[in-house]
């Protein structure tokens, strides 16, 4: 099929434009006094902290430092290097290591990027970072808490040990820093090249170019563990550009004596043996170039009392001429509060696709900072020129979308994506179009579960690109090779799926049944839309095979061994957690038949039963919902129950349990979400709940309406996914007290159904939605 040339692509090449003249010119218009980026607070689920979470998992595990919609580049600080830290940062932590350029957001398995650590700092040069309980030795430093400011495109915090005030911001594919420090004649830039969260780069190279610039590369290979601890296998090169406003007078370059042999993974790169080989590592000045295992790079100098001494680095991970186009395209200069202003420029834009009316100032931080994390993944990996690098290891140019990545799957098709088929489906379309292209470079003849920098890392479990596909297909998102796309979707059930015994036995029974039961579905939708009738109904009846694992003795699913014999029922039963089942319960990870809920409800016991089932599971949840054996929002498998209430004739429960996870789980504070970001996924479920609108089954183009926690949201619709402009809901009468919909009106039509079809919001239009204080038990009852 041949491609449409995608909107996404030509706003990108725009939005560079756009931030190069700003820059260079230095002629930027002020942001509005008030504006939607405003209540945007990067701190929101800034935190890894096991104890305040209850769980290993941690909190929402978000960065709060400086980056773009989608982009490259993230400027934040990094206290901790190892440990189950993705973000690289908590907010618990009173020192800080250095601000990395490279990060990843609400994720676990140990983590990755965190590259390109910059450091600023006075005194004795110091070559290893130190520890969080030792933070006077190494070049870590204490920092004044209370100076710490975060904002969208903006990050400053004041580093105590080395009395320097420390400002980030960033444009796509670079980012600047701007450092004030002290009187003295030892002040210093350092940057340790080696750095990684959850291990280290294996090998990295520096060059000095001119008295202000120097460039070079940090290789990232499984063997310096990284994500999954080398088993998510990532790698990856970050090649950089790097200029100073200060000239290079007084530099050089370190480098530990790495011995062969020794692991270069988490446990390793921390341990007190390796960290004193970095602590000892020799300090070559003058170098202009050098290669090694774990180097990094210093430039030296004097300073007045609070003088400013700024650095900017593109970066790319296509090649070096890459990051040296990137930062030349978008940073010309040195005027650091213009590239702010910039980038606030582009997150109110970005922002701007949602627009709300009502709510709290407290609601509207929560909804604004919910949909700004929602704009960091998948993000941009194609530098200013179109190129990219491909999953065979060679250059690309991407003429028809941007090629995107990280692509949190199992987490992601939920509500991540579908809340982008609405706002960015020209984003959803460049996701599709770089997960066949991937395909089509590595030959693997599939899709990937969980991609990150074209590595296939097998993470979680299910198919969830083929989800994602079925959705786009059926909302008329279309601008990729559909027959390429059909390929590899079938490539990937065929070879990840429940067998010819009609279910998947082991440890993970449960879960990996029910999941490829719905992957299958979806294919079954792919094939059926692409008139393939044979497949069509093969992934049809291969979709019931989750009712192979549901006991009628004990009423619910139960896990299989390899023989048909039901593994042993538990003293817990189905709120065993593990049991059958990954980071959930069979109780919590039971409700997920997204693609035949009334099959579900009828193995059950019917509507009666599966609502008193329902309403019993959220009356055991915590208020706080954080992590528990019932509704546990803190992770993904539950994320659409309580829209079932609708599929089960009582829709005003439906309504009153979301609006109490949105002001329940959802917070204007560190601890504001109860379970890790994981990519978009939890913020985009507040995101479309909040708005009023949500899906059970993505591939199915329906939204269940629930209670909107705001009077009133309008969605921008984007041509030509759209054929209308905008999209509102308006909630009238509504209040904390006012939650239940009483009845309701569509483009001023009498509507009575408790759903929304994707065409009803695609062609424009207004729901208008009357809100009252006691439940309307007759309202959206009729399928």
């Amino acid at each position: 099929m041949t491609r449409v040339f995608s909107p996404g692509w030509l706003q990108h090449v725009l939005t560079l434009g756009l931030i190069g003249l700003i820059c260079s010119t230095q002629n930027t218009v002020q942001a509005q006094s008030t504006s939607v980026a405003d209540y945007v607070n990067p701190m929101i689920g800034a935190s890894t902290s096991v104890g305040d979470a209850g769980i290993y998992h941690g909190l929402g595990k978000t960065f709060p430092g400086a980056t773009t919609p989608y982009g490259m580049v993230q400027v934040s600080p990094n206290t901790i290097t190892g440990g189950d830290n993705g973000s690289g940062y908590s907010d618990e932590h009173t020192s800080i290591e250095g601000f990395a350029f490279t990060q990843m957001s609400g994720i676990g398995w140990y983590g990755d990027l965190g590259n390109f650590l910059v450091m600023p700092t006075t005194g004795e040069l110091k070559t290893f970072p130190g520890k969080l309980t030792d933070p006077q030795n190494g070049y870590r430093s204490l920092y004044d808490k209370a100076s710490e400011k975060a904002t969208a495109g903006y990050y400053s915090v004041f580093l105590q040990k080395y009395q320097v005030k420390a400002e980030m911001t960033a444009a796509p594919h670079s980012g600047m820093l701007r450092f004030a420090f002290p009187a003295s004649q030892l002040s210093r830039i350092q940057i340790d090249l080696a750095r990684r969260v959850g291990g280290t780069a294996t090998q990295e190279f520096v060059r000095v170019v001119d008295e202000h610039t120097i460039e070079g590369w940090m290789r990232c290979t499984p063997d310096g563990g990284g994500w999954g601890d080398g088993a998510g296998k990532a790698d990856y090169t970050v090649y950089f550009y790097t200029q100073f406003s200060k000239p290079l007078k007084d530099y050089g370059v370190w480098t530990a004596d790495i011995p062969m042999g020794i692991s270069r993974k988490r446990a390793s790169v921390t341990s007190d043996r390796y960290q004193k080989i970095v602590a000892d590592a020799k300090v070559l000045k003058n170098q202009s170039s050098f290669k090694g295992k774990h180097i990094g790079f210093y430039t030296a100098f004097a300073t007045k009392d609070k003088e400013q001494v700024l650095m900017k680095t593109g970066i790319s991970f296509t090649s070096q001429a890459g990051a040296k186009a990137n930062l030349a395209r978008e940073i010309k200069g040195w005027d650091f509060d213009g590239l702010h202003r910039a980038a606030v420029d582009l997150w109110n834009k970005a922002l701007s696709k949602i627009k709300i009316e009502g709510g709290t100032k407290e609601e509207k931080t929560v909804f604004y900072t919910a949909l700004y994390h929602t704009m960091i993944d998948p993000r941009n990996v194609t530098d200013v020129n179109g190129q990219y690098l491909g999953g065979d290891g060679k250059v690309h140019e991407a003429k028809h979308f941007t090629k995107r990545t990280i692509f949190s799957g199992w987490d992601v098709f939920r509500s991540q994506m579908p809340l982008q088929t609405i706002i960015n489906p020209g984003l959803v379309s460049d996701l599709i179009n770089s997960l066949i292209t991937l395909s089509d470079q590595t030959d693997s003849g599939y899709l990937p579960r969980w991609e990150i920098l074209n590595a296939y890392s097998g993470c979680m479990i299910g198919n969830p690109a083929v989800s994602v596909i079925a959705d786009a297909y059926a909302k008329g998102i279309r601008s990729y090779d559909q027959q390429k796309a059909f390929k590899y979707a079938l490539g990937t059930v065929k070879r990840f799926d429940n067998g010819p015994s009609g279910y998947t036995p082991g440890g993970l029974s449960i879960s990996e049944t029910l999941e490829y039961s719905y992957a299958d579905w979806c294919m079954s939708r792919i094939a059926s839309a692409m008139e393939h009738r044979e497949v069509a109904n093969l992934y049809q009846q291969k979709s019931m095979d989750y009712k192979n694992l549901f006991d009628p003795q004990k009423g619910w699913f139960r896990p299989k061994n390899e023989d048909g014999s039901w593994q042993p029922w538990p003293a817990k039963g189905r709120l065993t957690q593990n049991y059958g089942t990954i980071e959930s319960n069979p109780y919590q990870q039971g409700w997920f038949v997204p693609q035949d809920v009334k099959g579900m409800v009828a193995l059950m016991g019917g509507n009666q039963k599966v609502k008193a089932e329902l309403e019993d599971m959220f009356e055991h949840t915590p208020e706080n919902f954080m992590w528990n054996d019932y509704y546990n929002h803190a992770n993904e498998p539950v994320h659409h129950i309580p829209f079932l209430f609708n599929r089960v004739g009582a829709p005003w429960l439906t309504q009153k349990w979301t609006r109490k996870i949105c002001s329940g789980a959802y917070h204007d504070n560190v601890e504001g979400l109860v379970g890790n970001e994981d990519v978009g996924q939890m913020s985009a479920w507040y995101v479309l709940a909040a708005a009023g609108i949500h899906p059970i089954c993505p591939g199915d183009p329906r939204y269940e309406i629930t209670s909107p926690v705001f009077s009133k949201i309008t969605f921008k619709l984007t041509a030509p996914y759209s054929t209308g402009k905008s999209f509102t809901i308006i909630a009238k009468n509504n209040s904390k007290e006012n939650i239940y919909i009483q009845s309701a009106k569509l483009n001023g039509k009498t509507y009575d159904k408790c759903y929304l079809m994707h065409s009803d919001i695609a062609k424009g239009g207004t729901l208008e939605l009357v809100m009252g204080s006691t439940p309307n038990k007759s309202w959206g009852v009729v399928e």
